[in-house]
């Protein structure tokens, strides 16, 4: 067993778990008044202020990086998770939860074709066939079987839809920029290159289309945190979801290819419905209960493979 490839396949998994907590964090956002254009650009900016003064002080080195990581880590990557967080919000209110979910993963089919032509990684049949089967469970599980009612009608339908299209490439860019800048610069300064260049992109286009960050939008929503409970769960937010998950998911793509840490992050949406279960009494049908299995199953079918070294 290869020890090295194993680690990085579950620290992907963990990635996948503790990205799997933002819905529920997202929700008491909104509940608390939080615009949806804000959401994104505060938990990213605490995450950046988090990771700025711990290399300030522990690791003053790693603020330190070539021209081609600023222009590819923070640039393209900053414009990655700026394009990410601002879509998958219009995702979630244009076609639910479920419905952005369902969308989101559609990366691990779309990783593995590109990261074959990208990276040069191998496209194997049982790495397509992972893929295809996680996209499919994720439909069952967040849906219960009915995908059709879940990407269909509703106010904001056509948005929703192209918002997690986006977000869906976003993701699937951000997973093969790790797997080229992490070995480079290391998965502390490829996050926070990567983070601090999407907060300064958000802040500068959101201000740009009449959405600052700083301001109320036009309708009245309330772009930034207000009381210490809001601001708990935006801390929450940057803490799991943002930094942790990151640095999760950054160590696994350090040791494994981007094909299996995106079939591996899959038990993100998993994760999500099952707090929603426990939490909001959500019930899973049968059919999303066979796809939670599916889920499951592809997870662990890569992992073995992993293990063995495909």
């Amino acid at each position: 067993m290869n020890r090295t490839r194993v680690a990085g396949y579950l620290f992907a998994l963990g990635a996948g778990a503790t990205w799997g907590t933002t819905g529920v964090l997202s929700t008491a956002l909104f509940h608390a008044g939080q615009d949806i254009t804000g959401i994104g650009f505060w938990r990213v900016s605490v995450g950046v202020v988090g990771l700025f003064l711990y290399m300030l002080f522990f690791h003053p080195d790693l603020l330190k990086a070539d021209l081609k990581g600023w222009l590819l880590v923070f640039g393209g990557g900053g414009l990655l998770v700026a394009v990410f967080e601002v879509a998958y919000p219009y995702a979630i209110t244009g076609v639910s939860v479920a419905g952005a979910a369902a969308l989101l993963y559609l990366a691990p089919v779309v990783v593995a074709v590109l990261a074959r032509f990208i990276l040069g990684e191998a496209l194997t049949p049982l790495r397509m066939f992972l893929a295809v089967l996680v996209m499919i469970g994720v439909g069952l599980t967040v849906s219960g079987g009915d995908v059709g009612s879940v990407l269909a009608g509703g106010p904001g339908f056509r948005t929703g839809v192209l918002g997690g299209l986006i977000a869906m490439l976003s993701y699937a860019g951000t997973t093969l920029l790790a797997r080229w800048s992490v070995p480079r610069y290391g998965a502390i300064r490829s996050l926070f290159l990567e983070l601090s260049g999407g907060a300064v992109m958000m802040a500068i286009f959101l201000t740009l289309f009449g959405r600052s960050p700083f301001h109320r939008s036009p309708e009245g929503g309330i772009p930034y945190p207000v009381g210490l409970a809001a601001w708990g769960f935006c801390l929450a937010q940057a803490i799991g979801p943002v930094v942790g998950a990151n640095f999760l998911f950054f160590a696994g793509v350090r040791r494994i290819d981007a094909a299996p840490t995106a079939v591996a992050a899959t038990v993100e949406p998993v994760v999500g419905t099952l707090l929603a279960f426990f939490f909001f009494s959500q019930h899973l049908t049968a059919l999303g209960w066979l796809g939670l299995l599916l889920v499951v199953g592809g997870v662990a079918t890569s992992y073995r493979s992993e293990a063995q070294g495909d």
